[in-house]
C-alpha cells in the first residue's frame, strides 16, 4: 500500500505540471483573443479616419516605405529566432535558448528604435498626432504596436534572468511559450499593419 502511494505520487506532480503549462496557456491565449479586440477596434478607427487629413499630408506624402519594409524583416526574422529558441528549449539546450532570446531582443530592439525615430521625423516635421485625424489614429494604431513590442523586450529580459537563475524548469517552460504566442502574434499583427496602413497608403 505504501509502495502504491509513493509510486502514485511521483506519477501524478509531473502530471500535476503539465495541467498547469497547459492552464498557463490556455489562459493566455483568453488574453491574446483579447488583445485582438483592441487591435481590431484600431483597425476599424484608422480605417473610417484614414482619409480625414484636414487638407494635411496624405499617407502618401509621408511614409517612406524601403524604410518600413527594413522595421518589417527585422520584426519577421525575429519570429524566426524566436521560433529557434523554442525549438532549442525542446530539446534541453539553455545556452541556445538563452542565445536566441538575446538575439530576438536585438532585433526587437532596433524595430522599436526605428519606429520611435519614425515618429519623430513625422513629428518634427509638423505631422505629429495632433494635426489632423487620419495622424492621430495612425499614430495610436502604430504607437499601440510598438507598446506592445516594449512589453515583449522587457518580458525577454526578465525570461533570460530567469533562465540564468532557474534554468529550464516547469515553471519557466510555460512562461517561454506564452511569450512565444505574445511575440508570434505582434508579428501577424504588424503584417496587417504594414499592408493596410504603410502599403495601401502608398499605393
Amino acid at each position: 500500500m505504501a509502495t502504491d502511494t509513493l509510486h502514485h505520487g511521483a506519477t501524478s506532480e509531473p502530471h500535476e505540471h503539465h495541467d498547469a503549462s497547459g492552464t498557463k496557456v490556455f489562459g493566455f491565449w483568453v488574453y491574446l483573443m483579447s488583445d485582438l479586440v483592441i487591435f481590431g477596434s484600431l483597425f476599424a478607427t484608422y480605417a473610417v479616419l484614414m482619409k480625414g487629413t484636414a487638407g494635411g499630408p496624405t499617407a502618401a506624402d509621408i511614409f517612406e516605405l524601403p524604410f518600413v519594409l527594413v522595421e518589417t524583416f527585422l520584426l519577421l526574422f525575429s519570429s524566426f529566432t524566436f521560433g529557434m529558441g523554442v525549438l532549442a528549449m525542446n530539446a534541453e539546450r539553455i545556452g541556445q535558448v538563452k542565445a536566441w532570446l538575446a538575439i530576438t531582443f536585438l532585433l526587437g530592439a532596433a524595430f522599436v528604435g526605428m519606429e520611435v525615430y519614425e515618429f519623430q521625423h513625422l513629428i518634427h516635421q509638423g505631422y505629429g498626432p495632433d494635426q489632423s485625424a487620419f495622424l492621430s489614429s495612425f499614430f495610436t494604431l502604430v504607437g499601440t504596436h510598438g507598446l506592445h513590442v516594449t512589453v515583449g523586450l522587457v518580458w525577454i529580459l526578465v525570461m533570460l534572468v530567469q533562465l540564468s537563475t532557474k534554468g529550464l524548469t516547469p515553471m519557466t517552460r510555460p512562461r517561454i511559450l506564452c511569450l512565444s504566442l505574445f511575440w508570434h502574434f505582434l508579428d501577424i499583427v504588424w503584417i496587417c499593419v504594414f499592408s493596410f496602413v504603410y502599403l495601401m497608403g502608398v499605393l
